[in-house]
């Protein structure tokens, strides 16, 4: 099965890793938007999803990203990397981590789950990505998207 979906061919998808299957959705996911991309993850520190991202933003798609603000500096990060290239990024400054791990294409497809998106996760892992358009489904991580976006700080 190609896991690089360019659509959902059905109401929801699961994908496990370790292995390419996760990432292959991730991947799948931000190819596929068009209009906008609303990342909420803990980390990104996989240069294959990176890339992806700023592929996205080329493309003319909006792109915000949230993150934990104590992942910012660590080895292999590329959340500063992202922001210097125009993505709009926030983070949490609370005591708490913001270890979400979903995302929100076109405001039609959620992709949530275990997986880190970091490059161990896919080699060594046991994780888990679930992709759905159930509008209920969409709708409610979309409104949580919207209400850490208003309370988050921009990093700059």
């Amino acid at each position: 099965m190609n896991h690089l979906i360019s659509v959902i061919s059905g109401p929801t998808e699961v994908f496990f890793s370790p292995g390419e299957d996760c990432l292959g959705a991730i991947l799948g996911l931000l190819h596929s938007a068009s209009a906008s991309l609303h990342l909420c993850v803990f980390t990104v520190s996989d240069d294959r999803i990176t890339r992806a991202i700023l592929g996205a933003k080329r493309r003319g798609v909006e792109v915000r990203l949230l993150t934990d603000n104590e992942k910012l500096y660590d080895d292999g990060s590329d959340i500063r990397q992202l922001a210097r290239a125009g993505i709009a990024v926030r983070v949490d400054n609370t005591p708490n981590h913001m270890h979400h791990k979903f995302a929100v294409a076109d405001r039609r497809t959620l992709l949530t789950g275990s997986y880190n998106w970091t490059r161990s996760a896919a080699l060594y892992n046991h994780e888990n990505i679930l992709v759905t358009a159930e509008p209920r489904v969409v709708a409610a991580y979309a409104e949580q998207f919207a209400t850490l976006w208003e309370a988050m700080t921009p990093f700059t």
